[in-house]
């Protein structure tokens, strides 16, 4: 039986060895170390990483965080990339609380008034409990998406969830990532084309001014920055 000390030796092997990895050579690894014991995080702002993960196994697990505060238009998208992925399964990744009994126990608008609470509530600990059943995990994040991510290493053992993370794009630039959505004809979420550069919740979302920081427009006008899923 694999224990957590073997994962944490097999992710500090795998962080010096797949260092400078393309994100092809990182996600073959991963189908190879974790055959079915690997989830795909989307937020579903585009099927990027969907697309790169399917080239290596098709049937993987893809989870994305139902907030219950989505875009109509995240939604869309994430019931298109099933259609076009038909080979992947979702896992909707659920509150404990819906919306409503959240707003009774906390007061309407829980977002506005604490949004470390909220997203603690609707995506870190959902997050938690999905990730509990599998071994390692598979993220978007990417080291230019901001300053608390500029180290991003390409494999590195999440201590807060207790699994192994894979990060297969962390060293692609913004040029690297439209081109690869141009040439392949990647799904996007259609927010992005009008404005919404950094799509989350959306109450929390807004469009971004052209010359600004992507994720300027997420929690605006507020100190926060991340919503703790990846630190």
């Amino acid at each position: 039986m694999t224990t957590t000390a073997d994962y944490k030796t097999l992710a500090e092997r795998a962080s010096a060895e797949l260092a400078n990895a393309t994100a092809e050579e990182a996600l073959r690894w991963t189908a190879e170390t974790f055959g079915d014991d690997f989830i795909v995080a989307s937020n579903m702002q585009d099927a990027v990483l969907v697309d790169l993960v399917t080239k290596v196994k098709s049937d993987v697990d893809v989870l994305f965080l139902e907030t219950g505060y989505h875009f109509a238009e995240t939604i869309g998208t994430r019931d298109a990339v099933a259609t076009v992925y038909p080979d992947i399964r979702i896992v909707n990744a659920q509150a404990d609380q819906s919306v409503a009994e959240q707003d009774a126990e906390y007061g309407p608008k829980l977002h506005e008034r604490d949004p470390g609470l909220c997203c603690n509530l609707r995506k870190v600990v959902p997050l938690r409990k999905t990730l509990a059943n599998y071994s390692a995990w598979v993220t978007g994040v990417r080291r230019v998406d901001a300053p608390t991510r500029a180290n991003t290493p390409i494999v590195t053992w999440d201590d807060r969830n207790g699994l192994v993370k894979i990060n297969p794009i962390a060293p692609w630039t913004d040029d690297e990532f439209n081109d690869y959505i141009a040439e392949h004809g990647i799904l996007q979420n259609p927010l992005v084309s009008i404005g919404y550069l950094s799509i989350g919740c959306a109450p929390c979302t807004a469009k971004v001014e052209p010359g600004q920081d992507p994720r300027s427009g997420r929690w605006a006008g507020q100190s926060k920055t991340e919503c703790g899923l990846h630190g």
